[in-house]
């Protein structure tokens, strides 16, 4: 009999058929990672390719913008194809067809994203057929995103036509002034800056706009962004137009040397504390106490855009006077870090700033002029709390050499003095974040009025100061301090001045 020849075909169907089944099954699944959960081939999901895979990301279709939505097919390398990435490529694509749509960017545009490591605004960008586009990251993801950073982009002088920076880059940045430098260097003139940032008070958008003195701003709009980390953007469009002569009278100096404090920080003061106008019968107390109630500016504005952050401290006395106990401790600095300058006369207080870091002491006296200073120091009777503070150092006023009279007994130094104004003109600029503290035993009424001549009070932010009048005194009911000759009216006089000048100044003790 002859042997039967139909098993061997029948197993041979059903390994065909399990073979074809199973390479259904890897199409299949492989489908799913890739086009709906939006995974790469490399994390393990029954993929065996590590090679870059090709991903269909449906996006706006170029032109104007508002067609019907077309799929283009982009090559990404893998592990940048996450539900994330994508939808941060589509958000890209739709901001630059907005942008086109605008007239600020065309397919020709020669095209740089700053801080864009991930590089899904060049993806976008080639998307939509921007074609000569590229990114710079401190971490480089090459080809598309090469090494440089915004305060030092790695290309010549007008090389770009539209330049680009999302999520916030410009303000993480450690150098803004320099970042702001490099965007318009390498501008092409009439070219454009795009910036994605979260200035949302009128402070923060000047601060940012100071940046530029190279373009104008034109187009700022809010849009929703779209990750938790920015969930609302503040767009600003700007254009260059060359150097640009601060000439604004939002901000500077006049030809006289005086200043015009910013409309926008005029605003400020109508947001903050009320002054005490009534004079306190228990100044100790109530001025002790207004300071719960002080409406710092950080609490109330973003300071991002800013160079530098700088604390002067105007008669410091002993660390803990105020640097160390109110200023570190509770000044808020939306974690900036602040350089302090330390202006103390007294040399008793001099040898602890030596291990202080952060900290520059002045061992002079502030003064409207350069010029040697009588010191005396005298403790008031009604200044019991202070002095004891500073280990039973009383205060220190100061007179010129020259007119001696008014000092009653106390023990008296000869010290040099100051132009505090100009010293503070040459130290700090009008992007530096500038907070100042004065208390000065009475010379506040010489140092302000300087610093408005000179046109240096511009330079500073907010001031908590400390007006020294003839107060009540603690120890003697009914008698007032004989130290100081001013009134509390004149003082009230001073911080009204100060505020109606647009000036956010603060009632200390």
């Amino acid at each position: 009999m002859e042997p039967a020849l139909g098993k061997p075909g029948f197993f041979r169907n059903v390994m065909v058929r399990l073979l074809v089944f199973g390479v259904f099954v890897v199409i299949v699944r492989f489908a799913y990672v890739i086009t709906v959960a939006g995974e790469s081939c490399t994390v393990g999901d029954f993929c065996f390719f590590s090679i870059p895979q090709r991903v269909n990301l449906a996006v706006a279709g170029a032109g104007s913008g508002r067609g019907p939505l077309a799929a283009r097919t982009i090559a990404v390398s893998s592990g940048e194809t996450s539900k994330e990435w994508i939808g941060a490529v589509r958000f890209y694509s739709s901001v630059f067809q907005d942008l086109m749509a605008g007239g600020y960017l065309s397919p020709e545009s020669k095209s740089l994203c700053v801080e864009s490591p991930a590089g899904q605004d060049v993806v976008a960008l080639r998307e939509i057929g921007v074609v000569d586009a590229v990114g710079i990251a401190k971490k480089p993801s090459k080809p598309l995103v090469k090494s440089g950073e915004g305060k030092r982009i790695p290309f010549g002088e007008d090389s770009f036509d539209f330049i680009f920076s999302a999520a916030g880059g410009i303000e993480r940045s450690s150098a803004p002034v320099e970042f702001a430098a490099e965007v318009g260097r390498t501008l092409r003139p009439g070219g454009i800056a795009v910036f994605h940032v979260k200035a949302n008070d009128t402070y923060s958008f000047n601060s940012f706009v100071d940046l530029f003195n190279c373009c104008k701003v034109e187009k700022s709009h809010d849009i929703e962004g779209f990750d938790s980390s920015m969930p609302h953007i503040r767009e600003l469009v700007l254009r260059k137009e060359g150097a640009r002569v601060s000439s604004d009278p939002k901000s500077g100096s006049s030809s006289n040397g005086k200043c015009y404090v910013p409309g926008y920080k005029q605003e400020l003061v109508n947001h903050a504390e009320p002054l005490i106008e009534e004079e306190p019968l228990k100044p100790w107390i109530t001025l002790k106490r207004n300071v719960k109630n002080i409406k710092y500016l950080p609490s109330m504005v973003d300071i991002s855009f800013k160079n530098r952050y700088v604390y002067v401290d105007v008669g410091a006395r002993s660390y803990g006077s105020s640097i160390g106990s109110w200023f570190r401790k509770q000044y808020p600095k939306q974690n900036k870090t602040f350089h302090v300058y330390a202006i103390e006369a007294d040399k008793h207080f001099h040898k602890e700033y030596e291990l202080k870091k952060g900290i520059t002491l002045l061992p002079y006296a502030a003064w409207v002029k350069n010029e040697t200073l009588t010191f005396e120091i005298n403790g008031d009777p009604g200044d019991k709390e202070k002095v004891a503070a500073a280990k039973g150092r009383g205060m220190g006023r100061i007179q010129p050499v020259k007119n001696p009279g008014g000092f009653d007994g106390g023990e008296i130094e000869r010290i040099q003095g100051f132009d505090f104004a100009d010293w503070l003109k040459n130290t700090v600029s009008e992007n530096d974040f500038v907070v100042m503290k004065m208390d000065v035993e009475g010379t506040e009424f010489d140092l302000i009025p300087r610093l408005f001549e000179t046109g240096a009070i511009c330079l500073v932010d907010e001031i908590f100061l400390e007006c020294h009048y003839n107060r009540w005194q603690r120890c003697c009911p009914g008698q007032r301090s004989p130290k100081y000759e001013k009134t509390y009216d004149q003082c009230l006089q001073l911080f009204t001045s100060l505020r109606q000048s647009g000036v956010l100044v603060h009632q200390w003790w």
